[in-house]
């Protein structure tokens, strides 16, 4: 168990992976001036937040892992699914097309983006 507490992450997600998503809220409170530039720990944060249909919370952590790693499709699909959550269609629109940019194949975001023209 000592492991867990050496690896914030690794205890982090699996917090997570447990449903215990207000512990994983305080404790990744706890570790953000730690991780603040580290990419997959906003990712997780914004992920908790998204869980719990916080859209609101979730996005300035998908926003600080995009200007630290802009190429990752899973954060981009869910920032676009934030952008969606808050009514921001122009800002999912600019995910959906940065997910196309990386991956032109991705069928999911090609056809949002489809839906989100047509509105």
């Amino acid at each position: 168990m000592v492991g867990l507490f050496k690896q914030p992450k690794r205890r982090l997600k699996k917090l997570i992976k447990d449903g215990e998503y207000v512990d994983a809220i305080t404790f990744g409170k706890s570790l953000e001036s730690e991780y603040f530039d580290d990419s997959d720990f906003m990712f997780i944060m914004g992920s908790i937040y998204f869980i719990v249909d916080d859209a609101k919370r979730a996005l300035p952590y998908f926003e600080k892992s995009f200007q630290l790693n802009a190429d990752d499709i899973e954060m981009l699909t869910l920032k676009t699914n934030v952008h969606l959550a808050l009514e921001q269609k122009e800002k999912a629109i600019d995910c959906c097309n940065r997910i196309l940019k990386l991956n032109p194949k991705n069928s999911e975001a090609e056809s949002l983006l489809n839906e989100l023209e047509k509105i």
